[in-house]
């Protein structure tokens, strides 16, 4: 089986092992509903060699009160079949998307006990700027016995995070622009209050990105966390909008060896949804809907 040399591998690498046995190459790419993009549509039309669409989008748990929530395991075993995907396979996960999706899939595998997956940095982007190999149309794998994946593990409930508001046992991030986070008004993106949890802090998750989309330096993403006052020696949950934009600072912790950081997966479409959570906006007045 063929190992990636890290868990962010390059657009060289990958090159170098598209044939590579015990590899499965998936286009994570998922968009928000203002990038008026379809992204099985976009993966039709290009993708890397090899590669087949994981269907983010879809990837989840209807059955949950959760908004958009994360699948449970066995729907994510019964996809990663469907694509062919053996247990075992080291999965790389790429996306085309401003939300780095790719991110948001690294989480739920990893979540459930896949361990072996890397992101590819830059994504996308970057290998078709590079001018690498594209090719078309769909892909038909072979469906295989489905994976043994475990319980989800490191997501936090609206119940938890309202017992750490009054515990302080978590530090809470949240991934949104700061606009959102601090501003009144509704929210752009998903509707609904801008606002935050009550003592969270903000690292909006494109400061942990160069601007060609790769993710930055270890000292970078370190100084970035530092910055937006998150001690990396305690523990920490990330939140957002709807559990994608987390997953990519959960992704940067992860690169910097915070490997045990949760994300809120209802983030603030299911906290401000709810009228009896607490909230707050502007810089330190509480507001309840």
């Amino acid at each position: 089986m063929t190992q990636p040399p890290a868990d962010l591998v390059s657009t060289e690498w990958l090159a170098a092992h598209l044939d590579a046995p015990g590899l499965a190459i998936l286009d994570a790419s998922h968009h928000l509903p203002a990038a008026a993009r379809n992204a099985a549509s976009d993966f039709a039309a290009a993708h890397i060699p090899g590669a087949r669409f994981l269907g983010l989008a879809s990837l989840v748990d209807e059955g949950s009160s959760v908004p958009a929530a994360l699948p449970r395991p066995d729907q994510l075993a019964a996809r990663l079949s469907l694509l062919g995907v053996a247990e075992g396979t080291t999965i790389i996960l790429y996306d085309e998307s401003a939300i780095r999706s790719s991110a948001r899939a690294w989480f739920m595998l990893m979540a459930a006990g896949w361990d072996h997956v890397a992101v590819l940095d830059g994504g996308l982007g970057k290998w078709r700027a590079e001018g690498r190999a594209l090719t078309n149309g769909a892909e038909h794998p072979v469906p295989v016995t489905p994976a043994h994946l475990a319980p989800l593990r490191r997501v936090r409930s609206k119940a938890q995070m309202l017992n750490n508001i009054r515990t302080h046992a978590e530090q809470v991030l949240d991934a949104r622009a700061a606009d959102r986070v601090y501003g009144s008004g509704i929210d752009p993106v998903h509707g609904g209050p801008n606002g935050r949890i009550p003592a969270s802090l903000n690292l909006p998750f494109t400061e942990v990105l160069n601007p060609d989309g790769t993710y930055k330096s270890p000292a970078e993403l370190r100084a970035a966390f530092t910055a937006a006052g998150i001690d990396l020696h305690r523990p920490i949950t990330t939140t957002c909008g709807s559990g994608v934009t987390g997953s990519v600072l959960l992704f940067a912790l992860h690169l910097i060896g915070v490997k045990d950081a949760a994300l809120y997966d209802g983030s603030w479409s299911e906290w401000s949804a709810d009228p009896d959570t607490p909230k707050l906006q502007g810089p330190e007045h509480p507001v309840r809907e």
